[in-house]
C-alpha cells in the first residue's frame, strides 16, 4: 500500500469570508471544481457528518461517481472531506486551508492550501499510475482555484452593477 499526497497553493483575490463562503456551499462544486461534471446530491452548506454526491471526470474520457464525507470544518481556517468512488485511488481525502493575506496592492486576499491525500494499493503498477495521474491532479487542482477566483471576482462584480 502507497500513501501519496499532492498539494497545491493559490492566491484568491478575496477576503477568507468570501472564499470560505462560496466553498462551503457543497451544491456550487461544479461551478468551480475542474474535475467535477455535476452535484447530483447535497446538503448545501458544508456540515460534519454529512454527505454530498458528484458525477467527476477522471483520467481522459473516463468518469465516475463519487460521494464525499465531511469530517472536519474549522470556520475560516480548513475543511477535510473523504471521498469514495475514485478507483484504483482509495481512502481519499480533500483538504482546503485558508490564510488571510494581502495582495500586492494591499487589498485583503486568501491564500488557499488544496491538498489531497490518497493511498494505491498495486504495488509497483500504482507508482506508475501516480506518475501518470499525478500532473493532471495538480493541473486540476490549479484550475480549480484559478475558478474559484473567477468565480469570486465576477459575483462581486455582479453585485456591485
Amino acid at each position: 500500500m502507497t500513501e501519496f499526497q499532492v498539494t497545491e497553493r493559490a492566491v484568491i483575490d478575496a477576503p477568507v469570508e468570501r472564499v470560505w463562503e462560496v466553498v462551503s456551499r457543497t451544491d456550487r462544486y461544479a461551478e468551480w471544481v475542474a474535475g467535477a461534471i455535476e452535484v447530483t446530491d447535497h446538503h448545501g452548506i458544508a456540515t460534519v457528518g454529512r454527505t454530498y454526491a458528484e458525477r467527476n471526470r477522471t483520467l481522459g474520457p473516463l468518469r465516475t461517481d463519487s460521494v464525499w464525507t465531511v469530517v472536519e470544518i474549522d470556520p475560516l481556517r480548513r475543511r477535510v472531506d473523504t471521498g469514495v468512488g475514485f478507483a484504483p485511488l482509495k481512502d481519499v481525502t480533500s483538504i482546503f486551508e485558508f490564510q488571510p493575506v494581502r495582495s500586492a496592492d494591499g487589498r485583503e486576499a486568501t491564500q488557499m492550501t488544496y491538498q489531497v491525500e490518497y493511498v494505491i494499493d498495486l504495488g509497483p503498477l500504482g507508482l506508475a499510475l501516480d506518475w501518470i495521474q499525478q500532473p493532471a491532479m495538480r493541473a486540476n487542482m490549479r484550475t480549480s482555484m484559478a475558478n474559484l477566483s473567477t468565480l469570486i471576482r465576477s459575483e462581486t462584480i455582479n453585485a456591485r452593477d
